[in-house]
């Protein structure tokens, strides 16, 4: 019972596809990724070289360029939110990332959330979702019980567009609920100031468990423009609340350093008190290994036209550790793979779709597609959720999906009542689930397979992605459904007519091919990342080191009282 049965799966490249297709598929994927490389540039750039300069004619660092001196030297950064309002303009003002930098940093081997100003959009301004994108960092960390480093660099909100981001249940008030919320949970957050923090920016770094003001720092409930007007005293910014008064004075901060180097090294120092990371300890004796099968084969696994399959396995042979992996459940609900592998050296539970047909056992040797959930895939998925639940073991699940079974023998086999059973599993766990989208994301598998309504710590996309209730033409056909025979042409013989209905379907069509474009997507915050295909197996490796780094706030049980042993035992 004590042993995980790990085992070799996957192929080498040349016996799962032809050099042809895998490289048409890999030159589709190149052009993919040379587009979210450019994209991702553009945002880094925040408004321009131009006003990166007058930060640092300042004497100061741009957001970016702090974070890059906090971090380990040898380590990445992995932002969230990268384009959360990608492609949105307000007035004629663009707020790249919501101007604002949320990533995922390793500092002295032990991951943190940083949350950093960027200077160079509006001085660090606060624009429609940036406190939605501020609280969804700040959640992460929560979920994950990583510290968390503030960078403020705020002049509070862009003004013009007040009303998205001062009122509601998630404005701009919500993340010092979050600020209260880590600290009452224990969570360290040690924040650094290094200009202007003018009212929500002055908050932000209150309750953190440690404050550092560099000379050019202040922190202010109003600045001095607002008070000239209030009561007609001229003063400084730096008068009011700066290092001088706030060290010295006041008490809201602990340490007064001279410049952004001196702050971010005595964060790091900070970061360095804290307990080690549980990460050596959870593997159990194990060493982290890449998988055997290359992680960079995967860009050209996938097809382009999200209508053809692949093979799953193939795909977990190029992400879990050496590429050995304990399939659980294997001969039921075949949609589905579920099953254990090494990341990092850790325990990380999967949950991944098949793709292309399977056999049906109900109709003796017919097939039938995957992708879609049935009623055994659907209560093998429960099962195993509950029992990685159970045992402490983190879930990562890999999305593509078309959704649900329909049909009468769908709904006389309960479906219904299996996939509200799986939806209350996903809601109710407590280990820490990672979902991402690989291409087809539809309906209410969408949902089912732990998408972002069901608080994933981290959604990724990947440019394949497609999220939507359903396809393009699919959903075009249902909205003018009373317009069509059974056969789905239309109805009136009125040429005039035709047109019209035609004209209509293919613009709600090529509207909602446009809607399930994954740039939109993360604008608008329905994803938290894009990331390449050749990317995953790196922050697969993030997702298991931060869920193990924290010692004794989650259950992690021992491999040999894992309750997957008895699911495996009773279905052998």
């Amino acid at each position: 019972m004590a042993h995980v049965p790990l085992t070799p799966i996957g192929r080498p490249r040349d016996a799962v596809l032809d050099d042809a297709i895998y490289g048409s598929q890999r030159e589709a994927a190149r052009e993919r990724a040379a587009r979210l490389a450019d994209e991702r540039a553009k945002v880094a750039a925040g408004w321009g070289e131009e006003y990166a300069q007058r930060v640092h004619k300042k004497g100061k660092l741009t957001a970016r360029e702090r974070i890059e001196r906090l971090k380990d030297a040898e380590s990445r950064i992995f932002e969230v939110g990268t384009f959360v309002n990608h492609g949105k303009t307000f007035g004629k003002l663009a707020s790249p990332a919501a101007g604002v930098v949320t990533a995922f940093v390793q500092v002295h081997a032990r991951w943190s959330m940083v949350i950093a100003n960027d200077n160079s959009v509006a001085s660090g301004s606060w624009w429609p979702l940036t406190p939605e994108m501020l609280e969804r960092a700040q959640e992460m960390a929560l979920r994950l019980s990583l510290p968390v480093v503030y960078l403020v660099d705020c002049s509070g909100l862009y003004l013009p567009e007040q009303s998205a981001t001062f009122p509601g249940r998630t404005g701009a008030g919500h993340i010092f609920k979050k600020n209260s919320e880590l600290s009452a949970a224990g969570v360290p957050q040690i924040a650094g100031v290094f200009g202007d923090c003018i009212a929500g920016g002055g908050y932000m770094p209150i309750i953190s468990d440690r404050v550092y003001m560099t000379e050019q720092a202040y922190m202010v409930i109003a600045g001095a423009a607002l008070i000239k007007g209030a009561k007609s005293q001229h003063l400084s910014s730096l008068d009011i609340g700066g290092p001088e008064v706030h060290v010295a004075q006041s008490g809201c901060a602990d340490v007064r350093v001279p410049d952004d180097e001196t702050a971010l090294e005595m964060i790091r120092d900070e970061l360095a008190r804290l307990p080690s990371s549980a990460v050596p300890y959870y593997r159990q004796g194990a060493s982290a290994g890449s998988p055997f099968h290359p992680a960079d084969e995967l860009p050209g696994l996938f097809p382009d036209d999200h209508r053809m399959g692949y093979e799953a396995e193939e795909v977990l042979a190029r992400l879990v550790d050496r590429s050995l992996f304990w399939e659980l459940l294997p001969e039921r609900g075949k949609e589905m793979v579920v099953g254990v592998g090494r990341v990092s050296g850790l325990y990380v539970g999967f949950v991944m779709n098949r793709q292309g047909l399977i056999d049906d056992p109900d109709t003796h040797g017919q097939k039938k597609p995957a992708g879609i959930l049935y009623r055994e895939g659907i209560a093998k998925v429960a099962a195993f959720s509950r029992a990685c639940e159970a045992d402490g073991i983190p879930i990562v699940w890999l999305q593509d999906i078309s959704g649900f079974d329909i049909g009468v023998e769908a709904e006389r086999q309960g479906l219904l009542g299996y996939g509200s059973s799986l939806i209350y599993t996903n809601s109710t766990n407590r280990v820490p689930m990672f979902t991402v989208l690989l291409r087809k994301a539809s309906g209410a598998g969408y949902y089912a397979m732990a998408g972002l309504p069901y608080e994933p710590v981290v959604q990724l996309s990947t440019p394949l992605t497609r999220l939507s209730v359903m396809e393009g033409r699919t959903l075009a056909i249902a909205a003018f459904n009373s317009k069509l025979d059974d056969e789905f042409e239309i109805l009136t013989q009125d040429p005039e007519e035709r047109a019209k209905i035609e004209e209509g379907m293919r613009k709600t069509e090529a509207r909602i091919e446009g809607d399930m474009d994954p740039y939109k997507a993360a604008a608008q915050m329905d994803t938290d990342e894009i990331v390449g295909t050749d990317e995953l197996r790196p922050w697969l490796e993030l997702f298991a080191e931060s869920a193990y780094q924290a010692a004794g706030v989650r259950r992690v049980k021992n491999p040999r009282i894992w309750s997957l042993h008895d699911i495996a035992t009773l279905s052998s």
